[in-house]
Formats: C-alpha cells, structure tokens, sequence
C-alpha cells in the first residue's frame, strides 16, 4: 500500500522542550535574541565578504556558504517554536513536519561537509602555500560548493522518504520544540529498526568520518607547522586554522555525545539540539571575527559606507 493509504495523521502537536511549564516568556526572549543575533551577525559577515574585494578569496567563499547554511539551520525550527511560545498553535502539519526534518537534515549535512572542504582548503594554504591558487582556483571553489550542497540534497531526501513511509496512525504528539527523526519515528505503528538503523548511520556514523578526515587533516597541518622554523609562520599558521578548529569542535562535539549512545537521554538530546540549532550559529560569526583582523577591516568598511546614508 502506498504512503496516502498508509497515513492516517495529517499534522502533529509539538508540544515544545520537556520541563520547561511556566517558562514561557523566559524562553521566548532568550530565543528571539538568539535568532535576531543569528541573523544579524551572518548577514553582516556575508555583506562584508561580498563588499571587499580583497575577502574574494576560497577561505572566505567558503565561510559565505557557513553563514547562509547558519541563518538557515536557525530558521527551520526557531520562528515556529517562537509562534507557540507566543500562545500561538502548536500544531504543524504534515508537509511542515517533513520540510523541518529535510531541510534540518540537509542544512546539517551541508556544514558537515563544507567543515570538511575548508579543512582540506586549510591544508592547502599551509601545506602548499605556492601552489595554493593554481589548486584552490575558483572553478575547484565552486564544484567542492556545489558537492557539499547536492550530496548533502541526496542525503536528506533519502532519511526523509525512510520516515514519512513509515505508517503513521496513532499519537500525534511530538514531544519536542520541532520535527526531528528520532522523536517522530517514536509514533508511527510499524517496525523502527531498519529507519533507526539507517538514521544512527547517516547522522551519526557519517559525520563522525568526516571528523577523522578533517582530523587527519589538522595532523598533516600539525607536521607542517613543527617543521617551520618561523615563529611568523607559527603565528600565521595558528591564525589561520584557530576559527576552524574551534566551530569543528562546537560541532562535532555535540554529534559524538548523542549519536555514539544507542539510546540519549531526553536531556542530552533537547540541550544538544538547542546548542545546535539555536547557539552554535550566533557563535560561528562572532568566532571567524574576533581573531580575524582582514574580517574587521571589511565590518567597519562596510559601516562607514552605510554611515551617510543614514
């Protein structure tokens, strides 16, 4: 039997993050100011980017397509889950439900990859500096782009059609803030194993390759380093992967504490997604500027042309 004679629930009720009654307005607050810093630091980074000729270079490329994938993982769960806390409906239909689960899905997968190119771009400037941009020209630029994006497009249609095949006609309550697999697959009424197999595989097993890949990366680049004789080099070096280093490890971090168990617990999973969806891309924009001096000169650049318009 086919999927429409299979599916008897036409929406679900999230019914939000666990323990937090009477928390409303506390959380509604903390996450609008999360998702306006979201939106406000990554646009601002991709205005700069794309305002200063001298950032049109493959490492600033690639953290363009990191600040589009941010405001975007931000925005498939945070505007819904600020409707509900606003008193607004909690329920979400069917279609919302699978775009949330795709597009989460698509988006993760994404900066998975794209994690995994700008550590090879990494590699590349410091490994092989003279050959650096006759390897990392801008059509291998736009095809390792490109790649992330249509793997990653595969990657979530696959685990969206393995769950919303299932047979769904019982609860339709989501005990979550927004749609993810492992808290719908729980209400359909057929057998899980082969879906939570094939999900453990994809979001846990895969990414967490990937993280050795880069790795592996980061230990070449190590090498190199040690074998410098300049402190310049030291410093240039460690300028230049210290942003990276820092956004893998808020990544994957939270990947290896929930995926490598067979069963996380609620609490692990609802503070790991939050720090995922909500934290994390606020975090990336301030972290690549802090410490990036070329970044700041674009930032107060662009100010001053907005200056007299204002």
């Amino acid at each position: 039997m086919g999927l429409v004679n299979h599916t008897m629930v036409t929406h679900f009720i999230l019914l939000g993050i666990p323990n937090a009654d009477g928390l409303q307005t506390i959380l509604f607050i903390t996450f609008l100011a999360f998702y306006l810093c979201t939106l406000l630091g990554n646009l601002l980074i991709f205005s700069a980017i794309l305002a200063d000729p001298r950032l049109h270079t493959p490492m600033y490329f690639f953290l363009c397509n990191l600040s589009v994938l941010d405001i975007g993982i931000s925005s498939i769960s945070i505007p819904k889950y600020l409707t509900m806390l606003w008193g607004q409906s909690r329920v979400i239909s069917l279609g919302g439900c699978m775009s949330q689960v795709f597009f989460g899905h698509f988006l993760g997968s994404t900066e998975c990859l794209l994690y995994t190119v700008m550590a090879y771009d990494r590699y590349v400037a410091i490994c092989h500096p003279l050959r650096y941009l006759s390897i990392m020209n801008r059509r291998v630029c736009a095809l390792l782009s490109a790649g992330t994006w249509i793997t990653s497009s595969f990657h979530a249609t696959i685990l969206t059609s393995l769950t919303f095949t299932l047979p769904y006609c019982g609860s339709n309550l989501v005990d979550y803030f927004f749609c993810d697999i492992f808290s719908v697959v729980k209400l359909n009424c057929a057998d899980t194993y082969i879906i939570e197999t094939v999900t453990l595989t994809n979001i846990g097993v895969v990414p967490m390759s990937w993280f050795f890949v880069i790795l592996a990366s980061y230990i070449r680049i190590i090498y190199s380093v040690l074998n410098m004789n300049s402190a310049e080099g030291w410093r240039k070096a460690a300028s230049t992967c210290a942003s990276h280093l820092v956004v893998v490890t808020l990544f994957f971090g939270p990947c290896a504490l929930v995926y490598t168990q067979p069963q996380p617990s609620k609490v692990l999973m609802t503070a790991v997604q939050i720090f995922g969806n909500v934290v994390t891309p606020m975090l990336n924009p301030a972290i690549y500027t802090l410490r990036n001096k070329e970044v700041k000169a674009a930032l107060k650049k662009l100010r001053v042309r907005q200056m007299p318009a204002c």
